[in-house]
């Protein structure tokens, strides 16, 4: 036979196709990426097999269709139509398989992005609810900044700003979990990490123990004064404090950025140093990278006088100047003092230009502190003025019960409280006051606190009960009765003598009886400035102490208004 049917014997026992059509490469050794079956000799042709990445390893039974690499043929038969072709895995020479560097195929490259959005819609759904449940405020600053990065079955995970991350987890974790329980199901829990953490901190990892908020009261700083223990939850809210209790929280929120500056008014003992230290403590507890300073009126003009006389006014300057939140209770003591007036003054203006926090309480509105300086009233009023009224007795029952419960009273009569209640309407402080007596006198005699106990030990401490306070509209109404005049004339402009008097005597008694402020009494009597209330008070002060038959007019009608019968005209 010649050569043309040895090399098709060779090729045919060289090859093995099996039923399915698909080809199979005997065992050759293959090394240099050459397989070597038999000598190319006598003009037979060799046959190339792939290179493989390990050399002892066989060739791979394989589909055409699934492997298109074609191995090289011999040069001499290249062209042949009725050439066999063998298909083998088209591996990577010595070395790291090139697969291993392969970028991703674009269906798990959509599949990442479908999963990305995914979470981006959750996410836009779980921070509609948040918008609609926070001020817009509140959430612009605070809650905006978030961003879901990772969801599980049971649970999602939210990243928060390094600097916002600890406030926003104590202060809007529950609000976040409500939120997202409304979007996901009750079942899921929330994590808040700290931004660039990249999700290392997990739900079961309890924080150390230097990290911990709330084991230990905050530390205030040397220049701070008050009780930690006076916070935000230990004040009791009502009608009276209401816009007083929601201004100081924002400013402890936000310090320098809302109401600036904020002035509490209101009569001794209604909770403006409660207010006041609840936003130092607030503040040192959520944002210890700012400077407080705390301080009284008095403090402050002692402390101006001992730099000007020891010469350190450099000093004093500095210790108020370079803070970020400046507080003075008070603040009425400055008036009457030039020198300090001044000196405050430079103070209030050189924090305010920087953006500094200032928070300022009296006993008076701005308005009323008529010894001060034009230049600070204006600046006082030039923020945030919230009044402190009385509580009512709702609140004073509420003070009451939580009095009693932080003091651990287990046995303290219902009745009790509420005859102490009803009985004390002057200011928180005189409402404590009155409880702790009464639970001395029982621990001390034995008896049960009971409301008997309670009128027995208030009698003689408080012999008769205080008038309750009585509305404008009220004194409006028995001044134009008693003077025979109408409510119209009373709030008119006419100066004439007949309706003067009448006028001046029902804001006299406006401002005796009720707890309103100057301006808000001018308001009632036809838009009268504070000043004019102020006028007509001074005014029947000196007719009564002049005029017999004016002071007799004056406590007729006042005893009328609180129902004492005592003749106050002698």
């Amino acid at each position: 036979m010649g050569t043309g049917p040895l090399a098709f014997l060779w090729l045919i026992s060289a090859l093995h196709i099996d039923v399915s059509g698909r080809a199979r490469i005997p065992a050759p050794t293959v090394r240099g990426g050459v397989g070597r079956s038999r000598p190319a000799s006598a003009g037979a042709p060799s046959i190339k097999a792939c290179s493989s990445a390990h050399p002892d390893e066989p060739a791979h039974r394989l589909r055409p269709a699934e492997f298109p690499a074609i191995c090289g043929e011999s040069p001499d038969y290249a062209s042949a139509a009725t050439q066999p072709r063998i298909y083998s895995v088209h591996r990577a020479p010595r070395g790291p398989h090139l697969n291993d560097f392969r970028p991703l195929s674009p269906r798990k490259e959509q599949v990442i992005s479908a999963v990305s959005a995914e979470l981006e819609h959750i996410w836009s759904q779980v921070a509609a609810e948040l918008s609609a449940t926070i001020d817009e405020p509140i959430y612009r600053i605070w809650l905006e900044p978030l961003r879901a990065v990772d969801l599980s079955e049971d649970n999602l995970t939210i990243e928060a700003p390094s600097q916002t991350y600890r406030w926003v987890r104590e202060r809007f974790g529950r609000v976040l979990q409500t939120s997202v329980a409304a979007v996901l199901g009750a079942d899921l829990t929330v994590d808040i990490i700290k931004a660039g953490s990249q999700g290392k901190r997990r739900r079961d990892e309890s924080p150390a123990p230097s990290t911990t908020t709330h084991t230990t009261p905050p530390q205030l700083t040397q220049s701070s004064w008050g009780n930690p223990k006076l916070t935000f939850d230990q004040f009791v809210i009502g009608d009276s404090n209401r816009l007083a209790h929601a201004a100081a929280l924002t400013v402890g929120e936000l310090p320098g950025q809302a109401y600036n500056p904020l002035f509490i008014c209101g009569p001794p003992g209604v909770g403006k140093t409660h207010l006041l230290q609840s936003i130092a403590t607030f503040i040192a507890t959520y944002s210890p990278g700012l400077n407080v300073r705390c301080t009284t009126g008095e403090s402050f003009t002692n402390d101006f006088i001992k730099a000007l006389g020891s010469g350190r006014l450099e000093s004093f300057k500095a210790g108020f100047r370079h803070v970020d939140v400046l507080m003075i209770d008070d603040v009425q003591f400055l008036e009457r003092k030039t020198k300090t007036e001044e000196e405050f003054f430079h103070t209030f203006n050189s924090l305010y230009d920087a953006g500094s926090q200032i928070v300022l309480t009296s006993d008076r509105p701005p308005s009323d502190l008529q010894a001060l300086e034009d230049r600070l009233r204006e600046r006082f009023q030039s923020g945030l003025v919230a009044d402190i009224r009385p509580p009512d007795l709702s609140t004073r029952l509420t003070i009451l019960r939580k009095r009693a419960q932080h003091d651990g009273l287990q046995s303290v009569d219902p009745q009790a409280l509420e005859a102490i209640a009803d009985r004390i309407s002057v200011n928180v402080r005189a409402l404590e006051g009155a409880l702790i007596r009464v639970v001395a006198f029982s621990s001390l005699t034995g008896r049960p606190l009971s409301a008997e106990l309670a009128t027995e030990v208030l009698d003689g401490l408080y012999p008769t009960s205080d008038p309750p306070p009585r509305s404008i509209a009220e004194i409006k109404a028995a001044a134009c009765e008693q003077f025979g005049i109408s409510g119209e004339e009373l709030i008119s402009t006419t100066r004439t003598a007949r309706l003067a008097w009448p006028r001046q005597v029902a804001m006299y008694l406006a401002r005796e009886l009720t707890h309103e402020s100057l301006p808000a009494i001018g308001r009632e009597f036809g838009g009268r400035d504070h000043t004019t209330v102020l006028h007509a008070w001074r005014r029947t002060e000196q007719r009564m102490s002049s005029n017999i038959s004016s002071r007799a007019a004056v406590e007729q009608l006042r005893s009328h208004l609180t129902g004492r019968t005592t003749d106050r005209s002698a």
